[in-house]
């Protein structure tokens, strides 16, 4: 599998607080183990929102919105539902 941030993600993730940016990374880090052992653990709130196109939960608030296409993981955005929502609108159509 491999992996890769988008420009918009960097930035997203540097807006954060450490707090939350530290729950951000240990989703991330237990998505990317997940893949590799093929073992996804359930309660990282993972959910499928368009072909190719997931989320992932960091936190209560924080979603990782990023999209899969074959061995292909780009990490798209980080924010609060309503953020993830907007993006969606506007990046994604």
């Amino acid at each position: 599998m491999r992996y890769r941030v988008s420009p918009r993600f960097d930035r997203s993730v540097k807006r954060l607080d450490p707090w939350r940016k530290a729950r951000v990374n240990a989703s991330i880090d237990q998505l990317v183990a997940g893949f590799e052992t093929g073992q996804i653990p359930p309660g990282i709130g993972l959910k499928r929102l368009r072909s190719g196109l997931w989320e992932l939960r960091a936190g209560l608030s924080d979603r990782v919105l990023f999209h899969r296409s074959g061995d292909l993981v780009t990490f798209l955005v980080v924010g609060n539902h309503d953020e993830v929502k907007r993006f969606l609108r506007s990046e994604m159509g």
